[in-house]
């Protein structure tokens, strides 16, 4: 069987324009940044051709996020404490060129990672497909899973159930980097002791018990899914939007 990689885009990009980038001292205090997109470019090939061989791939994907982004539809402060944060000088160039010399996926409203969660559960493709992500959010689709910041975990298999309930957790941990708080007060540890069941009523209750609400709980529930096969129509550009009874369905 054939396998293909589902590369983070948006991970691989951020690491390689941010390592060619250099701060100047002109002296009379004058400083400049230098970044070499050439060098940059090299460091992406090589890691993708090592990233290749080392997992025994037969086919790359590379998942890029666009510029609109559907949780903000769902949540205004999605990910609004990025807005201040700057891209690596030769970003938009390293961009271009993955885009012009790779096979990459870039869909309407979606980040990569919905992207690689999409792919990688579409029962159609029957090649084996791995998502290759440093991104923790991952966990919550259910496939093969290669962690490059921790490669001594090797292949990791996410069984449905996994990913569901690391959904859950999510759900009531929530994740400052992308702007939604969770539930107040609940961190990793006490998301595992309220998750006892792995259902969606333990995590309305612990928000309930704040003072909040189950509509409360089911934003946080949305903007924290990675989206799987069948949650995002290509052509009308909409996004199939996260229920309890989607879990209760076990998908």
């Amino acid at each position: 069987m054939e396998r293909t990689l589902l590369i983070d885009g948006d991970i691989l990009l951020y690491a390689e324009s941010s390592a060619v980038e250099e701060a100047w001292d002109w002296g009379d205090d004058v400083w400049t940044l230098h970044g070499d997109a050439k060098i940059a470019k090299e460091r992406v090939d090589v890691w993708l051709t090592d990233i290749k061989e080392h997992l025994e791939a037969d086919h790359l994907i590379i998942t890029l996020t666009d510029h609109a982004n559907w949780r903000k539809e769902v949540l205004p402060t999605y990910k609004h404490n990025r807005k201040s944060k700057r891209k690596p000088l030769v970003y938009p160039v390293l961009r271009d060129y993955v885009a012009e010399t790779y096979k990459t996926a870039l869909w309407d409203t979606l980040e990569a990672d919905d992207v690689m969660g999409i792919l990688a559960t579409d029962p159609k493709d029957k090649t084996d497909k791995i998502i290759v992500s440093e991104d923790k959010d991952m966990k919550t689709i259910p496939g093969k899973l290669y962690n490059p910041g921790h490669p001594e975990d090797g292949i990791m298999e996410i069984s449905l159930e996994q990913a569901n309930r690391t959904h859950l957790t999510q759900a009531l941990t929530g994740d400052i980097t992308d702007g939604y708080s969770g539930c107040p007060g609940i961190g990793p540890k006490t998301a595992i002791k309220v998750l006892k069941d792995g259902d969606w009523i333990e995590v309305v209750a612990a928000y309930e018990k704040v003072g909040l609400t189950e509509e409360d709980a089911l934003i946080q529930a949305r903007v924290a899914r990675i989206l799987r096969h069948g949650e995002y129509n290509k052509k009308t550009k909409e996004v199939k939007l996260w229920t309890p009874e989607c879990h209760e369905m076990n998908t």
